[in-house]
């Protein structure tokens, strides 16, 4: 079935999933959301109507059925690869409609995509900084106004991009750049408080940089503490043995292994930190994000298999691809499977996935894409008791 204007295509592949666990039984429904190969997502309201959209990469599909494909733009292909490597929704220009904060690695280039308020036209791509190869774009509150950053992996340097608002909080459309280390950054970034002074420190594969009382005025200081290798993006700052101290969750973005790094501090104040095992067992965990997927209060560790990360050249590439969430419990993950299969029946986790309740059961859903496709993970809750 073809759908308005030439548009692709909507198609849906529905299949329940059960997520079996004596504790909290789940089941998903899963969907297969278009005919698209973008490997960022996200869910908000493009054209302010009440309901959640989904959008990925090149186009947007409007809630709540998902069933119209609407073209935002082509972003620049090279082989399976598209130069858009997030999807982060953002009034930049303050019009009371979302953009789309985007980048990615061939093009070098961070971007915002102008929101034609809804219309169903191209929108508008804006450079924001030429920064460099972006590995993928993170966004956090890192000066604790309330207002999210914009902090690409790119360039070899962590440098936090700020929005410029006007007298009533509105963007203005323009950017100012803070370099917090310039050099020796690598593959892998996370943000969160590492020593538990109440602000958020930046986390890289050799060490971590903690925060001056004012991050953009202050002097960051670097510790080399560890050696991540090539990391995710993001690495998850996270108490997950409930002991008081913020530990990293990591998986190895282009090799086999999930892991997490406890932090300890002797009475001497020395830090160290300890590797354990989360999955040792599936490759290219690139993406890594936290929810309480389950609703038990607990924050959940939702990930997967980044499909060809580097084509075929990744150990593991050819592995059958899946979806995950474990659940957390004072140091030990307990893998729960949405999906897992060969590619053209399964779907990973590709670049950049959201985590989104989006039809309002009170249960996140999932949005997984991918170079396998876009899949729409929803999740219905417990299984009713017999």
């Amino acid at each position: 079935m073809r759908i308005g204007g030439g548009m692709a295509a909507a198609w849906f592949l529905l299949v329940a999933v059960a997520v079996l666990s004596a504790a909290e039984p789940l089941r998903f429904e899963r969907s297969r959301i278009g005919d698209v190969t973008f490997e960022a997502a996200s869910a908000f309201d493009v054209d302010r109507d009440g309901h959640l959209d989904i959008v990925c990469g090149g186009c947007w599909f409007p809630g709540p059925d998902f069933r119209r494909q609407i073209r935002i733009t082509e972003p620049m292909r090279v082989d399976d690869y598209y130069d858009d490597f997030s999807d982060y929704p953002m009034d930049v220009n303050g019009d009371g409609y979302e953009d789309i904060i985007t980048g990615g690695w061939w093009g070098g280039t961070l971007q915002w995509r102008e929101n034609p308020r809804g219309r169903p036209v191209e929108w508008t791509t804006h450079e924001i900084d030429r920064c460099g190869n972006i590995e993928t774009t993170r966004f956090w509150d890192v000066d604790g106004d309330g207002h999210v950053e914009v902090v690409p992996n790119a360039g070899g340097r962590v440098a936090v991009y700020r929005l410029v608002r006007g007298p009533d909080g509105r963007g203005t459309g323009q950017f100012t750049r803070h370099v917090i280390k310039p050099d020796g950054c690598g593959h892998g970034l996370g943000f969160g408080d590492v020593n538990g002074d109440g602000r958020g420190d930046f986390v890289v594969p050799d060490g971590w940089i903690e925060a001056p009382a004012d991050p953009f005025q202050g002097q960051w200081i670097w510790h080399p503490e560890f050696s991540l290798r090539s990391a995710s993006v993001p690495i998850l700052v996270h108490d997950v043995n409930e002991d008081g101290r913020a530990d990293l969750i990591v998986g190895s973005a282009h090799n086999y292994g999930l892991w997490w790094y406890e932090q300890r501090v002797d009475t001497a104040g020395a830090r160290q930190w300890i590797r354990h095992d989360i999955d040792p067992d599936r490759s290219q965990y690139h993406d890594l994000a936290l929810a309480d997927i389950d609703r038990d209060g607990r924050l959940d560790l939702v990930t997967g298999k980044r499909y060809r990360a580097h084509q075929e050249h990744d150990p593991g590439s050819l592995d059958p691809v899946g979806l995950y969430y474990f659940r957390i419990d004072r140091g030990r993950f307990i893998r729960r499977t949405l999906d897992y299969g060969p590619v053209g029946q399964a779907s990973g986790a590709g670049i950049y996935l959201w985590i989104e309740d989006l039809d309002a059961n009170g249960w996140p859903d999932v949005i997984a894409p991918g170079k396998e496709g876009l899949f729409l993970f929803r999740n219905l809750g417990p299984r009713p008791a017999p």
